[in-house]
Order: C-alpha cells, then sequence, then structure tokens
C-alpha cells in the first residue's frame, strides 16, 4: 500500500468505524478477516487512509 498523498491525515479506527456505521469490533474483525479496507499497521496501532475507505466502500456498493 502507497500512501500517494503524505500529509493527508490518517484516520483511526474509531473514525473510520463512525464512518461506515459499524462498531470498532467489527472493524477489527474485517482486518483480521482481510475483508475491510487497507489499512496502516504502525507497531500496535491501525490506521487508514481517507482514500482507502473511500475505495472500500466503491468496491462494497451493490
Amino acid at each position: 500500500m502507497t500512501i500517494t498523498d503524505p500529509t493527508a491525515p490518517l484516520l483511526t479506527s474509531k473514525e473510520v468505524a463512525t464512518m461506515l456505521v459499524v462498531s470498532e469490533s467489527t472493524l477489527s474483525r474485517w482486518r483480521e478477516s482481510g475483508d475491510g479496507p487497507s489499512f496502516i499497521r504502525m507497531g500496535g496501532i491501525f490506521r487508514y487512509t481517507a482514500d482507502d475507505v473511500a475505495a472500500f466502500v466503491k468496491e462494497h456498493r451493490a
């Protein structure tokens, strides 16, 4: 995964869960199973880019 804009803020799991209207535990399960949006792992901290979250939503539209 490449960050296209290194100055763009990284989103927390809580922010992404709120955006997707799911619980943080659902987002965590998606991370573990590989079903959720792409993420960046820095040690034990997970962050997301807005572009990756938008791509995830676009991929899952019915």
